[in-house]
């Protein structure tokens, strides 16, 4: 088992080696608040509304074709894994750090004079944050030199609107690449190959990719990284999530795991030289 510290009440993350150069990340997937600041929440924010929710489960194809994979067990309301340490903005238009203190809906997670301490911010940073960039870190490391290179793939979901991040609709399908720099071109040409015409995909539109995607791709190194920041409209009932109640829509499931698989399949398709 991971080491972690004994305030909180879980491992940081799960984590399973790949046995393919493919790792793919899940930082946004952790429903797990510490008994330490869980009081703190709003009733609104303990519904963990900006979840990427049942991200491990769409993927749950990844242990057949012996892909590796690093979820995250805690809420991004604890600590965002996808944003720096220093807490530098990703984006110009508005967003949420690395403490988030608001929703996506611009209502505060905590209830007033009760977020965490500083005390407690710097146990999330060593004990959550570090250990898991280290370990997506060390095993990009191992991957690369058993392979000659290395693919990481961070899986993210989101509501389809969401006034305070964009105007409008976002398309089902949303890839980031840092504009390009944090993976071959080939690597984000073989999944869009992949999309079925009846999903909407944009590539380095809104999400260009979070920290770790930024962080981590560097393909002049043989490591080369992918955000797919997926909608929630693509699986999830529309209409009970509008409510705050998130469940699965089992007419949609089967079609978007699919597709998810070929995606993963094109990653695993996609050759790069050693480096």
């Amino acid at each position: 088992m991971t080491p972690f510290s004994p305030t909180l009440d879980h491992a940081p993350f799960e984590f399973r080696q790949s046995e393919t150069p493919l790792l793919v990340s899940m930082p946004h997937s952790g429903l797990e608040v510490p008994n330490s600041i869980v009081d703190g929440l709003t009733e609104q924010a303990k519904k963990l509304p900006d979840t990427d929710w049942y991200i491990p489960e769409l993927y749950g194809f990844l242990e057949s074709l012996g892909v590796g994979v690093i979820k995250a067990n805690y809420s991004r309301y604890v600590i965002d894994l996808n944003r720096p340490l220093d807490d530098k903005p990703l984006y110009q238009s508005k967003t949420t750090g690395l403490f988030p203190n608001i929703l996506f809906d611009e209502q505060p997670i905590f209830e007033a004079h009760k977020s965490p301490t500083e005390a407690q911010r710097a146990e999330f940073k060593e004990h959550i944050w570090q250990l898991y960039h280290t370990t997506i870190a060390m095993e990009l490391a191992r991957l690369k030199a058993k392979f000659g290179y290395a693919i990481l793939f961070d899986a993210h979901s989101i509501a389809a609107q969401v006034p305070m991040l964009f105007e409008g609709t976002l398309p089902d399908f949303n890839w980031g690449t840092n504009q390009g720099a944090s993976c071959d071109q080939a690597l984000l040409d073989a999944v869009l190959d992949t999309i079925d015409p009846n999903y909407s995909v944009v590539s380095n539109g809104r999400f260009k990719g979070g920290y770790i995607t930024r962080h981590f791709g560097q393909p002049e190194q043989g490591i080369h990284a992918i955000q797919l920041e997926l909608s929630q409209a693509t699986y999830l009932n529309e209409e009970q999530a509008a409510q705050s109640i998130y469940h699965l829509d089992n007419a949609k499931l089967p079609d978007i795991q699919k597709q998810l698989k070929r995606v993963i399949e094109a990653c695993l398709g996609t050759r790069f030289d050693a480096i």
